[in-house]
């Protein structure tokens, strides 16, 4: 059984960003925006990272994260999923973040895609949420 609200997986299934937040190597928290895909089937969030940056060192170290999602329509609604890093596999290909990009952008392949960059497909788990709105 899912713990998203069945009124708020609206937000999971539009391309609104959420801030992706971690805790950093010193106990402190850190949270970047991401673009995310919600997998339904599974009942997971999807991100994509890369494998030179800070949150994914974070991760590997502490896999509790939280997503802060914006309804983009109004600032009075959110959603908030707490979770737990359960996957987080390869993506050689650059096929996840390309989708991402096809989702938020309208345009693949992903335009910010420099040569060398290691891509990663993270998958979370919710276990908790809170939501306004």
């Amino acid at each position: 059984m899912s713990v998203i609200p069945e009124e708020f997986v609206d937000l999971l299934e539009k391309p609104a960003v959420a801030f992706f937040s971690c805790i950093g190597p010193r106990g402190e928290p850190q949270a970047t925006p991401v673009w995310f895909r919600w997998d339904a089937d599974k009942g997971e969030i999807l991100v994509s990272l890369m494998r030179s940056r800070q949150k994914f060192r974070n991760i590997e170290r502490e896999p509790k994260v939280s997503l802060g999602i914006l309804d983009p329509m109004t600032s009075f609604r959110y959603l908030e999923v707490r979770g737990t890093v359960t996957a987080i596999e390869d993506d050689p290909d650059k096929a996840f973040v390309d989708g991402l990009s096809e989702r938020y952008l309208g345009r693949s392949p992903y335009p910010l895609t420099a040569p060398g960059d290691e891509r990663l497909v993270v998958h979370i788990t919710p276990v908790h949420c809170t939501k306004q709105g």
